[in-house]
This record gives structure tokens, C-alpha cells and sequence, in this order.
């Protein structure tokens, strides 16, 4: 019976040879990872010198086809850095995605499993490490989990684990956040105390501590609840992408700003998704704060609707701080800059259909409108008319009627 063959990247028995004064060579049969089988040796001045120099060259050859070395015994930190350099090459994921990445890593992962090998991080090890980091963070589990699952796929990749431990975790807790839209009352509410904050009154007539906000706020708010866009793609709107001039006022949305480690604030020429490239029709009161600004707004170098007096890009960072001074004096904390966006969302669904709001948003799917943006009507189709045909004999059938008006 022939005997099996060493597994791939493996070696037999070493045999020393003197070759002379001095001179010794180590010597073994070593499968390499094409499946062939070949002799290597190594030299030097003592048999053990010349046998640590073949181990070398053997341990080499194990990760000949592999320069990174990628093996069970690596660090799970070293594993993240080899993993986000790769994607980092590939640039294919856009830069502000790169930096979220980045700091999963460096405050998440490596923080807690950095120290273990590749092969240590077991199923058990990692479902522990994340439903643990879901009981404190359950929003920003499934980030970690998302990457920590790519990381690990490239372990897989490379023979240096059999299975990826993610994808056999148990399930992660969750936080299912209440949808709300602002009603019109609340609107009209947002916009008085927007006012009211630029005038320099609080809720009791006092000019309230903290930032005074741009005169630019009221103008985006209108401009979020006339489009439903997301506020860096209102803050990414240039001149060029709106025709306010047409039969029909359009504004096309092409991109929007990002936020870099190393470069700050840039307008990044593409839209979340594919989906969000797209042309909307502008209500009467945006296309008014448009026109508005238009007439009196200083120009600038970036073409920008809205600009700061130095020309620059507004930061999402600053228009968040000053509505969270303004909501808080005005009672509105829970409005946030999505909310507007959840309120578009869910009218549109309401007169039209979730598809009509989906376009209008930019999604992909109409389930991430419904799931996430639209309000659920809870309230069912009026069907007494037709339910009325089940009364009992002899009911008397207009008093049905008058109560179901």
C-alpha cells in the first residue's frame, strides 16, 4: 500500500548531512501548496545551524502564495490590519465608509480580541465578545458584528480557520425605535421656535444660553420637508443642480458631503446608492426659499446653496448642534434632522403608495421606506358599508348607516 502524502505545506522527517569542515546541510521532502512534492535544504556551519535555517526557509514556503502569512496562530489584531489594508486596495468602499470601518476596529474589536489568535476565536469566544457588546450598545452590534464577519472571512479565505465563528452566533438583541413624524401643528411649532431662536428669544422671552444659529436653519428646514432629502445632501446642493426657472422647479440630487479623517469636509460627487441619484420636483415654499437665496446669497467657489461666510461647506456637525440648542428650549428634543425625513416619507406613503415615497427618498427597497421611514397607519379602511350586509334579520339597517357616517 503506497504511502498517503504529506499535507499540503508539511514536511517529514529532517536529515543532517556533513559536508565538510564547517559545512553541514539539513535536508527534508516538503509538499508544497501546488501539491508537488520536493526536496529543500538549507547550509550551515553545524548541523543544528543548518537545520534552524531550513525550518526558516520551510516556514517561508508555507506562505510562499500567501505574502501576509495569514495562519491560525496570527493575532487577531494583525488579521485586522491585513483584512482593511486589502479593502483599502480594492477601492471599492468609499472613503467615509473606510474611516467607520476603522473605528469599529480600532475601538471595538481590537480593544477586546486583538490579543487572541485566529484560531482561539471560537464560536462560543465570539458569541460571547458580541452579545455582551449588544447589551451596551445594541444599536452598534450589528456594525461590529457586520465587520468582525469580514474579518474573519478572510481567515477562511486562506485556510487559517475551517469555518467563520460569525456566522454561527446566536441572535444579537436589538432596539426596534418608534417611527414619528411630525404632524402639521408640530412643524408649524419647529419653524416659530427656529424663528423665535434667531431673534434672540428663549420660551420665556430671554436670549437663551449657547450657540446662535445660522440665519441658513429656518432655509434648510424648509428644504428638508420640501424634498425629504438627508441633511448632508441638503449641504451638498449646488446651483447647477437646481432648475428653478422651469415650467416644473426640479432640484437633481448628485452627491453629498462627507466628513474624512484626514481631509474634513468634501463633496463627495455620488449619492449613498444608485437609487439616490435622482431628480425631485420642488414644492411652491421650497422653491420660494430657493429663489430667496439665489437673489441674496453671496456667491462662492463651490457653486454651494449653502455656504459659510468663508466660502466653505456647512458642516452637518454645526446645523445639528444649533437645532438641538433650539429643540430643547423648545421642547421638541425628540426632533431630529430625520425626522423630517421619516415626515416626507410617511405623508407621501399616506396620499400615494410606499413606492412613490421610496423614490422619493432615494432607497433601493421599498421595505427600508416602510420599515424604517413611514409611520404605521394604524388605523384601517373604512368597510362598514359592506360589513353591513352581515346584519341580523330584522336590524335596522339606517341606524348602521347614521353611526358609521
Amino acid at each position: 500500500m503506497p504511502r498517503p502524502p504529506l499535507p499540503l505545506g508539511t514536511w517529514g522527517k529532517i536529515a543532517r548531512v556533513q559536508l565538510g569542515e564547517g559545512r553541514w546541510a539539513a535536508r527534508v521532502r516538503f509538499r508544497d501548496v501546488d501539491g508537488r512534492t520536493r526536496k529543500v535544504e538549507a547550509h550551515g556551519k553545524t548541523g543544528a545551524a543548518a537545520e534552524r535555517a531550513l525550518l526558516l526557509s520551510l516556514r517561508g514556503r508555507t506562505s510562499a502564495d500567501d505574502a501576509n502569512g495569514v495562519t491560525g496562530d496570527l493575532r487577531l489584531s494583525r488579521l485586522c490590519a491585513l483584512w482593511f489594508a486589502e479593502l483599502e486596495g480594492e477601492m471599492r468602499v468609499k472613503p467615509q465608509t473606510l474611516d467607520r470601518y476603522r473605528g469599529i476596529i480600532n475601538h471595538s474589536i481590537v480593544p477586546a480580541l486583538g490579543e487572541l489568535r485566529v484560531r482561539e476565536l471560537s464560536v462560543s469566544v465570539t458569541d460571547r465578545f458580541l452579545k455582551a457588546y449588544a447589551a451596551r450598545s445594541p444599536a452598534q452590534a450589528q456594525s461590529v458584528k457586520q465587520v468582525l464577519g469580514q474579518i474573519m472571512g478572510l481567515a477562511v479565505r486562506h485556510d487559517a480557520i475551517a469555518i467563520n465563528p460569525v456566522r454561527n452566533v446566536g441572535r444579537l438583541r436589538t432596539t426596534k425605535r418608534t417611527i414619528r413624524a411630525l404632524d402639521q401643528a408640530e412643524l408649524e411649532a419647529v419653524r416659530v421656535a427656529v424663528r423665535a431662536w434667531r431673534a434672540g428669544e428663549g420660551a420665556d422671552g430671554r436670549r437663551p444660553l449657547g450657540p446662535r444659529p445660522s440665519g441658513d436653519l429656518a432655509d434648510i428646514i424648509d428644504v428638508a420637508v420640501g424634498t425629504g432629502l438627508r441633511i448632508n445632501e441638503i449641504l451638498a446642493i449646488r446651483w447647477c443642480d437646481v432648475d428653478l426657472d422651469g415650467p416644473r422647479p426640479t432640484l437633481t440630487v448628485t452627491g453629498t458631503l462627507v466628513q474624512l479623517k484626514d481631509a474634513g469636509i468634501v463633496r463627495q460627487d455620488s449619492t449613498k446608492s444608485t437609487a439616490g441619484l435622482r431628480t425631485l420636483f420642488l414644492p411652491g415654499f421650497a422653491v420660494d426659499v430657493l429663489r430667496r437665496r439665489r437673489a441674496k446669497a453671496p456667491g462662492n467657489g463651490l457653486d454651494a446653496v449653502f455656504a459659510t461666510r468663508n466660502g466653505t461647506w456647512v458642516s452637518a456637525h454645526n446645523v445639528r448642534r444649533q437645532w438641538r440648542a433650539i429643540r430643547d428650549e423648545a421642547g421638541l428634543d425628540w426632533v431630529t434632522p430625520h425626522a423630517f425625513r421619516k415626515t416626507v416619507a410617511t405623508i407621501i406613503e399616506r396620499e400615494f403608495t410606499s413606492k412613490g415615497a421610496a423614490a422619493q427618498l432615494g432607497h433601493a427597497s421599498e421595505a427600508i421606506t416602510e420599515n424604517y421611514y413611514v409611520v404605521k397607519n394604524l388605523e384601517a379602511p373604512d368597510f362598514t358599508r359592506v360589513l353591513d350586509r352581515l346584519r341580523p334579520a330584522g336590524h335596522d339597517a339606517r341606524i348602521t348607516t347614521l353611526c358609521c357616517v
